[in-house]
């Protein structure tokens, strides 16, 4: 719960930095959205809309793979409201921020007879920490990183932190 909060915070601080890193895209007018969703309310943890291809990153980050309801069915769920209110493409990322054995970190669809829904799957304990490295909005996520030495990453972060003065911008004491 910490981690999603700390995450959810980030993208809304910082949501070009994540349609910069997970669609390759420099945007320049994004509004973030309201996260709650209408029907029987539902949060999702982060939404934020690029202006100029009326476009949604709706992101989900998740510790631990099991949920009720299922992860899969919930991000239906989202897609099916966002669509419903906002009638534009929706790209769907979850960011399983812990390292798991379990075979749901890999299940990036929800099937149910005529029913076939996908999204992206991040399992951040697999990707290159580098580019988390270079962006001080995207730093507290370098930790979690793919890395054969773990010790010696988080004292890149905390270098980075400290020369950029990043925990300041986060609002952190210094």
């Amino acid at each position: 719960m910490a981690y999603d909060n700390i995450c959810k915070y980030l993208a809304e601080e910082y949501p070009s930095e994540f349609f910069h890193w997970l669609l390759g895209e420099e945007p320049r007018d994004i509004q973030v959205l309201k996260t709650e969703l209408s029907a029987e309310p539902i949060q999702a943890d982060a939404l934020s809309l690029l202006q100029s291809t009326n476009q949604i990153l709706h992101l989900e980050f998740q510790t631990l793979p099991p949920s009720e309801p299922p992860l899969p069915f919930r991000m239906l769920d989202y897609w099916v409201r966002l669509h419903r209110k906002y009638r534009c493409p929706i790209e769907q990322v979850v960011i399983f921020l812990k390292s798991t054995s379990s075979d749901l970190v890999f299940n990036n669809e929800f099937r149910d007879i005529n029913t076939w829904h996908r999204y992206r799957i991040i399992r951040l304990w697999e990707q290159d920490p580098q580019p988390l490295l270079a962006n001080r909005a995207l730093l507290p996520l370098a930790t979690l990183a793919r890395s054969n030495r773990p010790n010696l990453l988080l004292e890149q972060v905390v270098a980075e932190v400290d020369r950029s003065d990043a925990a300041r911008s986060w609002g952190f004491p210094p």
